[in-house]
């Protein structure tokens, strides 16, 4: 009989899951808008402020994780407990929760026999300014520099396949520097008002 993940350890589940690099797939999109369907479909609309596709999955032409990424921001009066048991019970799996800044990541897709066909991880934070967004569009503007993100992951790939949390901070960098640089040009389009 398999483990159930809860029952493994990280490197039992880096092994189970490891980094795997797909060129871009235009169902991408269509993935990502039949899971916001979902979500929209169960979270109440008064505690959603918005919903978008984050990631590489995000930007055409991209090497990517065939892991779809969303970004839930939600209404800063709404009750998270609700809003968290909602997606629990729609097939969400909480794998994350932090205080500073409030935020949860939960994923779809995973079970004991490997990927589903597809994967999803969702990132549920409060309206905010948040630097995802901005990476996004920085790559989707400035293909050369997506390029160079992509050769960059390539690269990490090689050595992380089974260490997920080391291939992210690999990345860190990148993805910060990035991220100034597009809040700058693109002058804080996501702040809140």
């Amino acid at each position: 009989m398999k483990k159930q993940l809860s029952e493994m350890s990280l490197e039992e589940l880096w092994e189970l899951f490891p980094i795997i690099l797909k060129d871009y797939n235009p169902e991408y999109r269509n993935w990502f808008g039949a899971e916001k369907q979902n979500i929209l479909n169960h979270i109440k609309a008064s505690d959603i402020a918005r919903i978008n596709h984050i990631g590489s999955t995000a930007v055409k032409s991209l090497i990517a994780k065939p892991t779809v990424d969303i970004l839930l921001e939600l209404d800063g009066c709404c009750n998270i407990t609700h809003v968290i048991n909602d997606l629990k019970a729609n097939g969400w799996t909480l794998m994350m929760h932090k205080n500073n800044p409030p935020q949860w990541e939960l994923c779809k897709g995973y079970t004991p026999e490997g990927f589903a066909e597809k994967v999803y991880h969702l990132h549920v934070r409060y309206l905010g300014n948040w630097n995802e967004l901005y990476f996004r569009d920085y790559l989707l503007k400035h293909p050369a520099t997506a390029a160079d993100y992509g050769y960059l992951k390539i690269i990490l790939q090689k050595e992380f396949r089974h260490n997920r949390d080391a291939y992210t901070a690999a990345k860190s960098d990148f993805i910060i520097k990035y991220s100034h640089i597009a809040k700058h040009e693109f002058q804080n389009r996501y702040k809140p008002k």
